[in-house]
């Protein structure tokens, strides 16, 4: 299978009934919706699926090529399979509203093959297919540089959603190169950060 950049976004039905209402200079961001329009909480799970049949299934996590850790974040191949539910964590684990624009973990419940918890980190820029992949070796909390790699925000995109890597958890003392969380599609389909060609976009249902 030739390689394909895809743009992971997910489409709230809650959100496209009516327009969402302006935000106040100094309010707090706008909190996250799911299709039954309740809000997004901490400590709960939800499943992310394709909006448009046809276009792939959930998020799992598995080995591939040929080393054993870490391992890779991935869409599922079958159509009709759900996937692994995920949980977003905000930085500051006292607010129990996930909100838009905010700094995140990512995790699956239970633990990835060698790591203790299944946390979602961007791994360095991988030399032979010139892409950054996800995988599942991060560390939950602790903010700051040196676990940069393992925060990810939620976006509007329209009327939609759309993960995104732009951390900001160590404000000025380090640099970030924001950009959208995708599918790399070769063999398998991973879960990689963007880069400028998007190409078929994929809206996704949570």
């Amino acid at each position: 299978m030739g390689s394909a950049f895809l743009v992971l976004s997910f489409l709230l039905l809650a959100l496209a009934a009516k327009p969402l209402p302006r935000v106040a200079a100094g309010a707090a961001p706008e909190p996250v919706l799911d299709i039954a329009g309740k809000v997004l909480r901490t400590g709960t799970y939800y499943d992310i699926l394709p909006v448009v049949r046809g276009r792939g299934s959930g998020i799992t996590f598995a080995i591939t090529g040929h080393k054993s850790c870490p391992v890779d974040v991935m869409q599922e191949d079958y159509e009709d399979s759900d996937g692994l539910p995920l949980q977003f964590i905000p930085a500051n684990r006292k607010k129990g509203v996930i909100r838009l624009s905010t700094d995140l973990n990512i995790k699956f419940p239970g633990t990835a093959s060698c790591a203790p918890t299944a946390v979602w980190k961007v791994e360095k820029y991988d030399e032979l297919t010139g892409q950054m992949f996800i995988s599942t070796s991060g560390v939950e909390g602790n903010p700051g540089p040196e676990t940069v790699d393992n925060w990810f925000k939620i976006e509007k995109y329209g009327n939609d959603y759309k993960l995104v890597f732009c951390p900001t958890v160590c404000n000025d003392h380090c640099k970030v190169l924001c950009k959208d969380i995708g599918i790399y599609v070769q063999e398998v389909l991973k879960i990689i950060i963007g880069h400028e060609c998007l190409t078929n976009e994929i809206k996704w249902l949570l």
